[in-house]
C-alpha cells in the first residue's frame, strides 16, 4: 500500500517536483548572468517570487498588471479556518453522532483516493487531532496577518494567490484523504497513543518559535509604543534568526512534520505533502536570502537560508 499512488498522492508528488525543479532551474540560472535579461527568465522570476524578493525583478507593465498586494495572505488563512472548521464539524458529527458524509464530501473524497477507501475510515483520533492542530494553526496565522504582521507595498502574483486559496482546500480534504487502521478496540479515546502527545508537542514548540519571528519581523518596523515607523526591510535578529534567514519557514516544515507525527508516521500522503512543504519553502527562503546577501553588505555570512547548518 506504501506505493500505490492515489490521485491524492499524484497531486502532492507533482507539486513537490514543480517546486523542486524550479529551486533547481532558480539556483543554476542564478549563477550565471547570461539569462537574466530573457523575457522567459523575468516571467519565470516573476511566477516564483513575491513581496521582498519581487522588488529587485525589473518587469514590464504587463506583468504588473497581475500583481496583488502580498497583504492579502490573510485571505488563504480565513479560507483555511472556514473551510477546515466546516470538515471538522462533519467528521465530528460522523464520529460522534454517526451521520454520514455529505454526498457532494464522499465523491471527492472518493476520487482523490481512487475509490479504493471508505473516506474518514480509519483511526478517528489521529485525524480528528490533525484537523484541530491545521485549524489552530490557521486561526492563529490569521491573527498574525491581522494584529501582528506590518506589510510593504509588497505584491504577489494572481496566480500565486488564486494557488493560496486552493491550497488550504485541497490540505483539508487530504487530512480526510488519510486512512490509519488501528488494532486498539473502544471509543475514540481509546486510541490515544505516545505519537499524538509527540506530535502536539512538536506543533506547539515550532508555532511559538514561529510566532516570535513573525513578531521580531513585525517590530523591525514599530517603534517601542508600537506605531509605524518605516516599510523599509531590516536584518532581522533574535530567536531562530541567529541560525537561518528565514526561520518562520524551518518552523512551517517542523509544523507539518508535527501532523505526520500526530498521524503516527504512516500515512504516505502526509510524507508527500511535507515533501512538498520542503520544497516550496527552501526556494522561498533561498530568494530572501539571497536578497538579503545583496541588500546587506554587514549580513552575518553564518547564516543558512532555511535549515541550520545544512541549507
Amino acid at each position: 500500500q506504501w506505493f500505490r499512488m492515489n490521485p491524492i498522492d499524484c497531486i502532492w508528488l507533482l507539486l513537490s517536483l514543480c517546486f523542486f525543479f524550479a529551486f533547481c532551474i532558480h539556483v543554476c540560472a542564478h549563477s550565471s548572468d547570461k539569462y537574466g535579461g530573457s523575457w522567459v527568465y523575468v516571467l519565470f522570476q516573476d511566477f516564483i517570487r513575491y513581496g521582498k524578493t519581487k522588488t529587485t525583478l525589473q518587469r514590464s507593465d504587463l506583468l504588473r498588471y497581475f500583481d496583488v498586494p502580498k497583504r492579502w495572505f490573510f485571505h488563504f488563512y480565513a479560507v483555511s479556518v472556514i473551510w477546515n472548521s466546516l470538515l471538522l464539524t462533519i467528521c465530528l458529527q460522523k464520529t460522534l453522532l454517526g451521520k454520514q458524509f455529505p454526498g457532494w464530501l464522499e465523491s471527492t473524497l472518493s476520487f482523490l483516493n481512487g475509490g479504493t477507501a471508505t473516506p474518514g475510515t480509519g483511526e478517528q483520533f489521529s485525524l480528528l487531532l490533525v484537523q484541530v492542530l491545521l485549524c489552530a494553526h490557521s486561526l492563529r496565522r490569521l491573527l498574525e496577518c491581522l494584529f501582528v504582521s506590518v506589510f510593504s507595498n509588497g505584491v504577489i502574483h494572481l496566480a500565486q494567490y488564486g494557488f493560496g486559496l486552493g491550497y488550504y482546500i485541497l490540505l483539508g480534504l487530504t487530512v480526510l484523504c488519510t486512512n490509519i487502521h488501528t488494532e486498539h478496540e473502544g471509543g475514540v479515546l481509546a486510541q490515544v497513543r505516545w505519537n499524538h502527545f509527540a506530535g502536539v508537542g512538536l506543533f506547539v514548540w515550532a508555532s511559538v518559535h514561529q510566532h516570535r519571528c513573525h513578531v521580531i519581523l513585525a517590530n523591525l518596523r514599530k517603534g517601542r509604543s508600537g506605531e509605524v515607523l518605516t516599510l523599509a526591510h531590516c536584518v532581522p535578529h533574535g530567536d531562530w534568526f541567529r541560525l537561518v534567514s528565514c526561520p518562520h519557514y524551518f518552523a512551517e516544515l517542523l509544523i507539518y512534520v508535527s501532523y505526520c507525527v500526530a498521524l503516527g508516521g504512516g500515512a504516505p500522503t502526509w510524507w508527500l505533502v511535507v515533501l512538498y512543504v520542503f520544497c516550496c519553502q527552501a526556494l522561498e527562503a533561498v530568494l530572501c536570502h539571497q536578497f538579503y546577501l545583496a541588500k546587506f553588505d554587514s549580513y552575518p555570512k553564518h547564516r543558512k537560508a532555511f535549515i541550520p547548518l545544512v541549507l
